[in-house]
């Protein structure tokens, strides 16, 4: 399973470096500040970087929001819990 895990990342260098050789050409990135010339490869992969982390960002902080909301609810429960447990350890009055 390891050598094939190796043998899975050996072809994805080859395939990126190739993919970078073919698309050497310089590009004009023209962003808000600046223009500046940059390899076409080298803009495709800073873009795709870009938006792995972004996307990453995105979903990382809805899924903080709800794990810290879980632990709320999970501490009212326990309080719920040993509320219920004082009430039924309480004696019944009138009868």
């Amino acid at each position: 399973m390891r050598i094939l895990s190796y043998v899975f990342i050996v072809i994805l260098l080859i395939l990126g470096i190739s993919f970078a050789i073919l698309n050497s050409n310089q590009v004009t990135f023209n962003y808000f500040f600046n223009i500046i010339q940059i390899s076409l490869s080298l803009l495709l992969v800073l873009s795709l970087g870009l938006g792995i982390f972004l996307g990453f960002i995105f979903t990382v902080i809805p899924i903080i929001k709800l794990k810290n909301e879980n632990r709320h609810l999970q501490s009212k429960i326990k309080v719920a819990e040993q509320e219920v447990e004082n009430l039924r350890s309480l004696p019944i009055k009138g009868e």
